[in-house]
């Protein structure tokens, strides 16, 4: 069974993949837990050339096995799509997800409830070990809530709200969370994508 080495440090993400991809991939590790030291400039124009920049460099990097990385972000339709492949580093990569929510929220203020659609995209690229390359792309639907609630996930999760759930993301649970995520999806279309060869 080949090893998945994902492209990624934050603990939060690591958890959700490992739980999503436990049925195919057994081993599951973190660039760190595999030893692996790599940068990667993000400098792409989308969330697939971002996710496949983040994973040739960590291949590159003598990773052994599937080498897979995300890209993701939130989209607000009424701030012109923002912060969008942006989102990690809007309004600088070491502010707080309180204060980037805060900042969310108050630029929205008096914006009424049908205005304040949202969506979490997510992208995963993989590196196999003969080169060859895929991309996949996902996402969820939702609203920008006025205030942050729940104390589950992370980054934007507490102040995105899913209207057919009535919850925000950070209100739901490890495994209800990954059901419906645009990361949950897009590992699951991932998978469907590696059985195919």
């Amino acid at each position: 069974m080949e090893r998945v080495i994902f492209a990624t440090g934050n603990e939060g993400k690591m958890r959700e993949i490992r739980s999503i991809l436990a049925d195919t991939y057994p081993e599951v590790l973190s660039m760190k837990e595999a030893g692996i030291r790599a940068e990667a400039a993000e400098d792409g124009k989308t969330y697939e050339e971002n996710a496949l920049i983040k994973a040739r460099a960590v291949a590159a990097a003598g990773a052994d096995g599937i080498v897979m990385a995300d890209d993701s972000g939130l989209e607000v339709d009424f701030l012109n799509r923002e912060p969008g492949i942006y989102s990690a580093r809007y309004m600088g990569e070491d502010t707080s997800y309180r204060i980037k929510n805060a900042n969310l929220i108050g630029r929205l203020e008096g914006v009424p409830e049908e205005k304040r659609t949202a969506r979490f995209v997510c992208a995963i690229a993989a590196v196999l070990p003969d080169g060859r390359e895929l991309a996949v792309r996902a996402a969820i639907e939702g609203r920008i809530g006025y205030e942050e609630k729940g104390e589950g996930g992370f980054g934007y999760d507490p102040i995105f709200y899913v209207p057919e759930l009535g919850k925000t993301t950070a209100e739901l649970t490890e495994e209800e969370k990954n059901l419906v995520s645009h990361r949950g999806k897009a590992l699951r279309l991932m998978k469907e994508e590696l059985k195919k060869l």
